[in-house]
């Protein structure tokens, strides 16, 4: 029996974004202002071709796998990125969050974008925020840091968007926003798990201190419709 996490979008849009899922039988997608990710229950050509006939736009989609798959042809494919999938499965509350943590709502939205924009964490839209759980560390009125909640696959919680304003790294932001988010997961009596590049050392031993470790390696597969 495969695990929920070798395919945490499909998961994810039949479970707990299913409020934010579009598509039929065993194709499902998010609207792209909230994310370019889609899920097929299995990787066929025929859910290849669903998704070409069920996706109302020709804006990019991002197809996350556990292994590397064979894209059919009416696709074109921009990128591969290999990445880590990294769980933290251990109840340990961490309580050293110091910093002021305020809830990000849509008004904060644009600064969100712009800040995603900077320091690219992974896709980031206008509608992201639906996702929910985001939040912020101001300074002087200026968004410095922030991360929020991404695919909620079950009893599996995906922190994401986790990025820092370039004037305020080293202030470990980033590191307090994660804490918040892994003590409120579990308090949930949920997993959090997260995506990272794999050439993004930095975080991840950042990931690691927080005890989060690796359980897989994962492809991330940007695509177009093909002509």
């Amino acid at each position: 029996m495969k695990h929920v996490l070798d395919n945490p979008a499909w998961n994810a849009l039949i479970s707990g974004n299913k409020d934010l899922a579009f598509g039929n039988g065993p194709v499902r997608y998010f609207d792209k202002e909230v994310s370019p990710f889609a899920g097929f229950e299995e990787n066929t050509g025929e859910n290849f071709q669903l998704l070409y006939e069920q996706l109302p736009h020709n804006g990019p989609v991002l197809l996350l796998t556990p292994d590397e798959t064979e894209v059919s042809p009416q696709w074109k494919v921009l990128q591969v990125i290999k990445g880590l999938q990294m769980v933290c499965d251990v109840f340990k509350e961490q309580d050293n969050v110091s910093a002021e943590l305020v809830p990000l709502t849509h008004e904060y939205a644009p600064e969100m974008v712009a800040l995603a924009k900077l320091t690219n964490p992974g896709p980031f839209a206008a509608e992201t925020i639906r996702f929910g759980h985001y939040m912020g560390i101001f300074e002087n009125g200026k968004l410095a840091a922030m991360a929020g909640q991404r695919m909620h696959a079950f009893a599996y919680a995906e922190v994401s968007a986790v990025c820092t304003h370039p004037d305020y790294v080293g202030k470990g932001y980033a590191r307090q926003l994660l804490v918040h988010h892994i003590n409120r997961v579990k308090k949930a009596s949920e997993t959090p798990f997260l995506h990272v590049r794999h050439d993004n050392e930095r975080a991840i031993e950042v990931y690691k201190r927080l005890g989060f470790y690796t359980r897989r390696e994962v492809y991330f597969y940007v695509m177009l419709k093909a002509g």
